[in-house]
């Protein structure tokens, strides 16, 4: 970049040498405002991975017999950014619990407390499709233990596993084992606008799964009979597409959709967006952009992604 061109895109800084006059200098900064207010918090794939935990769940306890013991509600707020638990037992017992990415440090934080006076901060990443959050609390003698929980979807509900070590890790024992299922009232109520939201992150969440063969998410968001049709009349099913990524065949520098576009029809989603795909295969380089149309369809265990069809390679334009 040369000098001239340095200092009008540092307009600030070179204002002595090439002044800017007061109403573009206030137009840019305007401009730079309404940027940074459009760009939409909490957006990346990462933030959306503990999706699956939202919901309406009836608490079944998998060591007492298969008895319901809880009500447990998981909400997304603050425009999606934290998971609100509202866990209330049927022996009076309540906790609540707040968890959010932490892009800073790169992991999932939780943090439960609950009306004994009990504090529990645990943190961690999604491993393998499921969530696993550690940390330690203290014994009513005062001893720190350490806790692991684990988080997956199962059986149409989501399973959540805890075991604690008194030893420092060397050993560890069972502490509980939860299976949440949706309640009659979350499987007949839906919010059209919270769906579109859920679906348009999903989709992202699939998008950079492919872009850096993240084989577990994608096993997670698609359903077993997925299907993909491509524009040149090529299919392929779930197992062909866990293949590709487990292969490392195709290296992406780019796999980024724009002009998305969500409708819900009850049970049924499709999201229709371009997509700009750019990279190697097998060191092959590859660019191209296609439109694409994706079907959700909203089952017991939440959307999964059950249908795809892309047109063929659009022709060139200027980026």
């Amino acid at each position: 970049m040369n000098s001239i061109l340095r200092c009008l895109s540092l307009a600030v800084i070179c204002g002595l040498i090439f002044p800017m006059s007061y109403p573009i200098a206030k137009s840019l900064a305007a401009q730079s405002s309404v940027e940074s207010a459009n760009a939409k918090p909490c957006s990346a794939p990462e933030y959306h991975q503990f999706d699956f935990w939202a919901g309406d769940w009836e608490a079944f306890d998998l060591d007492d017999h298969n008895a319901k013991v809880a009500r447990n509600r998981v909400d997304r707020i603050l425009d999606g950014c934290v998971l609100l638990e509202d866990y209330r037992q049927n022996d009076g017992t309540r906790g609540e619990s707040f968890s959010m990415y932490d892009a800073a440090r790169k992991v999932w934080h939780q943090s439960w407390v609950t009306n004994h006076g009990v504090l529990l901060t645990i943190e961690g990443k999604m491993q393998n499709g499921e969530m696993v959050l550690s940390g330690s609390d203290r014994a009513t003698d005062g001893k720190e233990r350490q806790v692991r929980g684990v988080w997956k979807p199962e059986d149409g509900g989501v399973r959540e596993t805890a075991v604690r070590s008194t030893d420092g890790g060397k050993t560890w024992s069972p502490w509980f084992d939860l299976m949440f299922r949706p309640t009659a009232s979350a499987i007949d109520s839906s919010d059209p606008k919270d769906d579109r939201s859920t679906i348009a992150a999903l989709d992202t969440q699939y998008q950079a799964a492919v872009k850096s063969d993240d084989a577990a998410t994608m096993d997670r968001l698609l359903a077993d009979d997925f299907m993909l049709v491509t524009g040149s009349g090529k299919t392929y099913d779930k197992a062909a597409l866990l293949e590709e990524a487990r292969s490392g065949r195709f290296h992406y520098d780019h796999q980024e959709d724009t002009e998305q576009s969500v409708r819900v029809w009850g049970d049924t989603a499709v999201v229709t967006a371009k997509l700009w795909e750019q990279g190697t295969e097998n060191g092959k380089p590859f660019d191209y952009t296609v439109w694409f149309s994706d079907t959700y369809v909203h089952t017991p265990t939440g959307w999964r992604y059950v249908f795809g069809q892309s047109s063929g390679p659009l022709p060139k334009t200027p980026r």
